[in-house]
């Protein structure tokens, strides 16, 4: 069975997180937050990654974006999905956002040299959504997509480049490695371009 049960209840999970207790939307735009985790669970599955690491790409950003009044918790998400996608979406989560920016993506960054390829994986088809997105909205909108975040363009950019560069080193053999630098590459690009 390729869609499973565990897949299906993990959108239903995932979509109510975001969706339903929330109506979030994806920065700055009005399309539905839910299409951020079903790309990379859809990246994930095109790896032919096994259904916990499919499941933990859909799950990745609900303990740290649930609202307050419904808090996702490491606990919920394993009692539901087991400890191995448990353990998988909390290596993918920034777990103290009330850090400041600069210290919350360091530890996030410094973090990646741990992680397990399974983790690997999930946090390479998280960047490789985010980062593709982020590249189509800038041709079309140019620097203006960076207003949406909490801090300048060049920040915004060079991050990224360092976690892709993080991912790589951690696990060469990953097989989303072209596409992280293809990704990295258009990154470069609008990072020099001026506006």
């Amino acid at each position: 069975m390729i869609y499973t049960k565990n897949i299906q209840k993990a959108i239903k999970f995932a979509a109510k997180t975001h969706n339903h207790y929330q109506q979030q939307t994806r920065k700055g735009k009005e399309i539905p937050y839910i299409t951020h985790p079903l790309t990379v669970g859809v990246i994930l599955s095109l790896t032919d990654a096994s259904e916990d690491v499919v499941v933990a790409g859909i799950l990745h950003d609900t303990i740290e974006d649930s609202a307050d009044h419904k808090k996702v918790t490491v606990e919920m998400i394993a009692e539901r999905f087991g400890e191995t996608v448990a353990t998988l979406v909390l290596s993918v989560t920034e777990t103290d956002r009330s850090l400041p920016w600069d210290e919350r993506k360091q530890e996030a960054l410094d973090h990646i040299a741990h992680f397990s390829h399974d983790s690997i994986l999930v946090k390479s088809a998280d960047v490789l959504s985010n980062v593709t997105e982020l590249v189509d909205d800038h041709e079309r909108n140019g620097d203006e997509v960076f207003s949406r975040f909490h801090v300048p363009k060049e920040k915004t950019v060079a991050y990224q480049l360092k976690v892709i560069v993080a991912i790589l080193e951690r696990w060469k053999e990953n097989p989303l490695a072209r596409d992280l630098r293809s990704a990295g590459e258009e990154l470069r690009r609008i990072g020099k371009s001026q506006e």
